[in-house]
């Protein structure tokens, strides 16, 4: 069981993380009438401090500061690609989000669905895109609570059978409450616990660990000991060969689809500028900073001997920070990682219920809706949200959900052409990227499911393994391109336009970009 001291900072940090957000309220004020933009994106009034806070605890989940970890723990060296993955994030972060947003503040789009139906005026094709961020969404939120679940058994702070059940589900509630209320606001003001909880929590845990090993040269051979490696040429902390191709294409892939997200998408769009976002992506690393230092606490817990329970590496850094660290920073560990699994958790819940109303509900079911109707729809959908990510988590297997998740990458990579592309050409043809979507839906499904869900696939018997969802959206964009000039050339018509984007680059220039070209 957990020590008194451990479980009291435990509840102190959660506790201020209820009562931040309660202000939330007080976060850019506004008496404006109800509407969805104020709910689900605080107005589009998040200067750079806040908007750093929200977009780096949106994008770096707790699942992630545990997944990584324990895949560093459990295969070495490939668990780092993470770290390049999220420092490409950042140059297209740069380019990508705030050309986005400059498009979506003129026209008052809220969601990425938003912008595909007014660019190229296919509602279908709005709808596929919408659809397909809530599908990949709904697996990633509940594994932000199979992270705190995680976390709370390594550290003796989760009660066996319905009360550590309750336990986790009062957690929760009290997040639910706030963002049903304050919508983004809430996860907003409670990004800044996690943020300095999260710093301070693993400064002290990496000092801990070279203090005891020495250096970083120590833990690295004891895990490398530790992986059954002897030779320095074929430790396991260093990528051979066949790996390197996986390990490229993944984390090239992990960061297309993240800007593709609608919870990283939802935090960018609250910005108040084009300005403020470049900021913001000029300062993510320090981020990625971290989640590099949580791949080496996985290589310590394998130097430190640690035994995480079999198929559950991702516990093997609590067991590492419960056998470390006294009580009261153990808890403050512990707390913060629960905290870090509460932000994202709200945002995609407001997310996917933004998608929902904007591109399902308004569009197809009631067209007429008030900004107080959607407003309610919303709070409705995203509390439901959270419900069902909650009946998931304890009512399936937790591989199910990764499994889920795994697929979730390779789905939302796949709305990459229809949004990306077209933020710069609308060349290709609104039915030809249905078709391409379709196809690399279809396809990366296949791939990952053939290989006993792992998204790490060879495309033939014999060939380096790469992505699935890399080689998907590489189909994706043939079958696009292919189609394009086939419907031009049958006179299939196109929808309008409403976006004052160019249709196409201009011949021997690159395409215009930048607030003032939007």
């Amino acid at each position: 069981m957990a020590g008194a001291a451990m479980t009291t900072t435990f509840l102190a940090v959660i506790g201020g993380a209820s009562l931040l957000a309660v202000t939330a309220r007080r976060l850019h004020p506004c008496d404006r009438l109800p509407s969805l933009e104020g709910w689900a994106l605080a107005d589009r009034g998040l200067g750079a401090g806040w908007t750093w806070l929200l977009l780096g605890g949106t994008v770096y989940t707790a699942y992630t500061f545990t997944a990584v970890p324990g895949l560093a723990y459990g295969n070495g060296a490939s668990a780092f690609f993470a770290v390049p993955y999220t420092v490409i994030v950042c140059p297209l972060a740069f380019v990508l989000l705030s050309r986005l947003w400059e498009v979506a503040r003129r026209h008052g789009y809220i969601t990425a669905a938003d912008f595909v139906r007014g660019r190229y005026g296919s509602p279908p094709l709005a709808l596929v895109v919408a659809l397909t961020g809530i599908l990949a969404t709904m697996p990633y939120l509940a594994l932000q609570l199979l992270g705190i679940r995680a976390v709370l058994t390594a550290g003796g702070l989760y009660p066996s059978g319905a009360a550590g059940d309750l336990a986790m589900v009062a957690v929760f509630a009290g997040l639910a409450v706030a963002t049903y209320r304050h919508g983004l606001r809430a996860p907003t003001v409670i990004a800044a616990l996690k943020a300095v909880a999260v710093f301070v929590s693993l400064t002290a845990v990496c000092w801990l660990v070279l203090d005891r090993f020495g250096g970083p040269g120590a833990v690295f051979d004891g895990a490398a000991r530790a992986l059954g490696g002897t030779d320095p040429a074929d430790s396991p902390l260093v990528l051979t060969p066949g790996q390197q191709p996986a390990y490229a294409t993944l984390a090239l892939g992990s960061a297309l689809a993240l800007l593709m997200y609608p919870h990283v998408l939802t935090a960018g769009f609250a910005a108040d500028g084009t300005r403020t976002l470049r900021k913001v992506s000029a300062g993510l690393p320090a981020w990625t900073a971290l989640l590099a230092l949580f791949g080496f606490l996985g290589i310590a817990a394998l130097a430190a001997g640690v035994r995480a329970p079999a198929g559950g590496a991702e516990a093997a850094v609590p067991m590492l920070v419960d056998r470390l660290m006294p009580g009261p920073l153990a808890g403050l560990v512990f707390g913060s990682i629960v905290v870090g699994a509460l932000v994202p958790a709200a945002v995609m819940s407001i997310a996917a219920a933004t998608s929902f109303v904007r591109n399902v509900y308004v569009e197809y079911v009631h067209p007429t809706a008030t900004p107080k109707r959607q407003v309610r729809v919303a709070k409705a959908v995203s509390l439901t949200a959270k419900l069902g990510a909650v009946a998931f988590v304890f009512g399936l297997r937790d591989q199910d959900a990764i499994n889920l998740q795994l697929l979730g990458g390779v789905w939302i990579l796949q709305v990459f052409p229809a949004v990306a592309v077209g933020l710069y050409t609308r060349w290709l043809h609104p039915r030809a990227l249905l078709a391409g979507w379709a196809v690399g839906m279809a396809a990366g499904t296949y791939l990952v499911v053939r290989e006993g869900f792992s998204s790490i696939v060879p495309l033939v018997a014999g060939s380096p393994e790469i992505y699935a969802g890399v080689a998907a959206l590489v189909l994706n964009l043939a079958v696009a391109v292919a189609a394009t000039p086939v419907l031009a050339r049958l006179g299939v018509p196109r929808g309008p336009d409403a976006t004052d984007l160019p249709s196409r680059p201009r011949a021997g220039r690159r395409p215009p970009t930048g607030a003032n070209n939007a």
